[in-house]
């Protein structure tokens, strides 16, 4: 494993950092910090994706061949983590890091001409529709049903915890379009324009408690909606092979940069927090709860190195994203847990809606009331993508080999 990074990506990691100074603005370094749930408003949002895109660098992990710009694995891990140490807004991923790879491998011709120049530019939002409410991390048990009508598809059904579907311009769909055999193998893979008459969104209120339309979840109804043959992504009833190549990209992302990050604002509101006796950052319980974090989140970063560098030499991330997954969100739970605690009381006060424009002083330190519904809203990050639980047993069969 090599751990040192060339002349050559130490420049490339000042050019990331020149960019972020000047293209994450102060309105939306000031939204960001008042959202609940790491999204800013639609419109800086798209600003934001759209300055990346501009750059080039809204899909590093694309191939050139389709408009990526062609990072070496160094300079993919170095743009991650300087992403991650300022504290950027992510990019939403379901256009460009989820049904992009899946239409460039399984996709048609005319299909790759048709979505990926969008989602390079981020001229169309995507949404995800795979969990449903009776079909979450046992996903294979899907009943949205699509039937095959001959030139298209007629879908009905439901997908819940659909994030930012309120925004996006398409969704692409695990279906069910055939019982017989295995549940697996009766599921197929459509994109699902969201204009569609029978399409309808419902927002979801999480105890983040943030209200339409800034929510990050809704819920998804389909009713006969009709969704061309064409928009079918590989073959019928092979719909579980691409989801779970897809899965893949969703989960092998580094998170030491964010967790670095969310440990020293921890840290930062410490020391403005009074204790008998002088201020929490001085307290002996105190600092050795942030070395036993610091501590795990130093031996995920390493982790982090250790995978990424076999990138560098043909691997890819392969079953190992489950790891970084598994151990990426429990820190971010305990990280986010100690906020709470080093906040105390602050944390109490409600705010509707921190994004809209208000006179009214913030009670306590300065954007404290975001720290409990994080807290909250985190909850859901060792269930999403994937439970913990099944990701332990991705890596008992096929890393352990048990």
């Amino acid at each position: 494993m090599d751990l040192s990074f060339s002349k050559e990506d130490e420049a490339f990691r000042q050019e990331v950092r020149q960019f972020i100074a000047e293209s994450y603005t102060p309105e939306m370094r000031a939204k960001h910090a008042r959202s609940k749930h790491g999204y800013m408003d639609k419109e800086n949002h798209v600003k934001w994706q759209k300055a990346l895109a501009k750059r080039g660098w809204l899909a590093p992990n694309w191939p050139t061949e389709y408009g990526g710009p062609g990072f070496t694995a160094s300079q993919k891990y170095i743009f991650d983590v300087e992403m991650g140490r300022a504290g950027v807004p992510h990019t939403i991923p379901f256009g460009p890091t989820m049904v992009a790879p899946v239409i460039m491998k399984f996709g048609t011709p005319e299909q790759k001409k048709r979505f990926l120049p969008d989602i390079l530019e981020t001229n169309v939002l995507w949404c995800q529709g795979y969990s449903e409410p009776g079909a979450g991390s046992d996903l294979a048990s899907l009943q949205t049903k699509a039937e095959n009508k001959g030139d298209h598809y007629l879908v009905n059904g439901s997908k819940i915890w659909t994030s930012v579907a309120q925004w996006a311009d398409w969704i692409f769909c695990l279906v069910r379009t055939s019982k017989e055999g295995k549940p697996q193998e009766g599921i197929s893979f459509l994109l699902i324009d969201m204009k569609t008459p029978g399409v309808k969104v419902e927002p979801l209120v999480l105890l983040d408690g943030t209200p339409g339309p800034h929510q990050e979840v809704n819920q998804v109804f389909f009713t006969d909606v009709k969704v061309p043959i064409e928009n079918r992504v590989g073959e019928e009833n092979k719909g579980w092979t691409y989801a779970k190549y897809l899965l893949e990209f969703e989960r092998g992302n580094p998170y030491s940069a964010g967790l670095y990050r969310g440990l020293d604002k921890a840290r930062k509101m410490a020391r403005e927090t009074m204790v008998d006796g002088g201020v929490l950052a001085d307290d002996p319980e105190f600092k050795a709860r942030v070395a036993d974090l610091e501590s795990q989140i130093v031996a995920m970063e390493f982790t982090e190195l250790r995978i990424f560098s076999a990138l560098s030499t043909g691997g890819n991330v392969g079953p190992e994203s489950s790891l970084l997954k598994c151990r990426g969100t429990e820190i971010q739970q305990a990280v986010s847990q100690l906020a709470v605690e080093v906040l105390g009381h602050y944390t109490i006060p409600f705010v509707e809606d921190g994004m809209i424009e208000t006179n009214e002083p913030d009670i306590g330190p300065k954007n404290a009331f975001t720290v409990a519904p994080y807290y909250f809203s985190l909850r859901k990050a060792s269930i999403y993508a994937g439970s913990n639980e099944v990701q332990r047993n991705i890596m008992a069969k096929a890393v352990l080999g048990l």
